[in-house]
């Protein structure tokens, strides 16, 4: 294969209907896990035009109302009444409370090692954690530049500067590589959403995109737009109210813009709406983890990690790393080093990284800001798997 391409990744709001819905489950996984650390629950939610579905099945000594949880999410989220009312929109639901069938508490502290391997994974999955040396996160630059224009086009600052807009908006970024490595921005495209087709004809809202959105993103970056970058926004025209009046939203819907743009590889499950002892969920960022402390201990320019796990087992049954050619030692030596450096096993990832207990240690919500700009490459967020305290001991 050739190592010159063009590769694009895309990013979307906090209020395009599909984060809308990754956002109202992971907030009901939040205020499960504040009250009940121990809580196990799988949040779904679907979306349209004055509807909203949510289907849950927990077991968990925590009270809420999950009801009350979509409708906070969707207010925050800033949709004028007329386009989408948090307060009056239907919500229908579908609980299943399985305390019944043997809830029982987990405290990983206090389990011992013995304990923690007999925290099996419930189902079969295999995930895959990518890293590599493309920008400071250590994420590749397509994807991330996607999610800095997302995020700057829902910040208070813009949408203060700009009060025609709307919460749903998408952006695209297409980067030429050259010899594998980012050479020039090929493309920027933004689509975003406004109140009233009066609002701003189509030259002010690529002036205004441009000036606000454009412009400050790329000034944080060495690599800057060239003459030949092709800039596009709304290409097919005004976009009145979007939402979930104009589109349907569904949780686990993004998984892509969730990992690496699809860039890198993915397990192609859901991440937002579970609790940490699902293992599609955890293993990922587990995996995200490895692959990022090996580049940052630049063992490698590129580095895959894949984790296999099977029903009934504590442990991956595979541990994989690829490193493209760009390794300093093999691969398979790499993968030792990171079964000796990491526990890999379910119960060992969620008591390591605490993933059971930083919803209640966060002021405000935790996984549910995960839910948009990507679960991965977060340094805007105090998020364990992103650290890179491993990398001492890999070298």
């Amino acid at each position: 294969m050739s190592d010159d391409f063009i590769f694009t990744s895309e990013s979307v709001t906090l209020g395009h209907p599909d984060k809308l819905c990754d956002q109202v489950s992971d907030a009901i996984v939040d205020h499960f896990l504040k009250q009940d650390p121990s809580s196990s629950v799988a949040a779904e939610c679907a979306i349209s035009s004055g509807v909203v579905f949510i289907a849950a099945r927990y077991a968990s000594s925590a009270k809420l109302d999950i009801p009350d949880i979509a409708r906070r999410v969707i207010r925050e989220v800033g949709y004028s009444k007329n386009v989408f009312d948090a307060d009056v929109c239907t919500i229908m639901t579908s609980f299943v409370d399985l305390a019944s069938t043997g809830y029982v508490p987990v405290d990983l502290e206090s389990l011992g090692e013995v304990g923690v391997s007999g925290i099996t994974a419930k189902n079969q999955v295999t995930v895959f954690g990518y890293a590599c040396n493309q920008t400071y996160t250590l994420m590749p630059m397509p994807i991330w530049l996607a999610h800095r224009l997302a995020d700057v086009l829902d910040s208070p600052g813009v949408q203060e500067k700009l009060p025609y807009l709307l919460p749903d908006g998408q952006s695209q970024v297409g980067i030429e590589y050259r010899n594998g490595k980012p050479y020039r921005i090929h493309s920027i495209t933004l689509v975003a959403s406004q109140t009233a087709a009066d609002a701003i004809d189509m030259t002010g809202l690529r002036r205004d995109l441009i000036d606000h959105v454009v412009e400050p993103v790329f000034d944080e970056v060495t690599l800057k737009p060239d003459k030949n970058t092709l800039i596009v926004v709304n290409p097919e025209g005004p976009t009145i109210g979007g939402g979930p009046a104009a589109h349907s939203g569904l949780t686990g819907r993004k998984t892509s813009v969730d990992t690496y743009g699809g860039y890198a590889r993915h397990s192609g499950a859901a991440l937002s709406g579970k609790d940490p002892m699902r293992i599609d969920r955890v293993a990922a960022y587990a995996a995200r983890y490895a692959a990022k402390n090996v580049v940052a201990a630049k063992l490698a320019e590129e580095c895959e990690v894949t984790l296999s796990y099977s029903v009934g087992v504590a442990q991956p049954v595979s541990v994989r790393v690829r490193t493209f050619g760009t390794g300093e030692v093999e691969d398979a030596a790499l993968a030792d080093r990171l079964q000796e450096t990491f526990d890999f096993r379910l119960g060992g990832i969620v008591r390591d990284l605490r993933l059971q207990q930083l919803p209640a240690e966060t002021d405000g919500p935790f996984y549910q800001r995960l839910a948009a700009y990507g679960h991965m490459g977060r340094t805007d967020l105090s998020v364990p798997w992103e650290e890179t305290d491993k990398s001492k001991a890999l070298k």
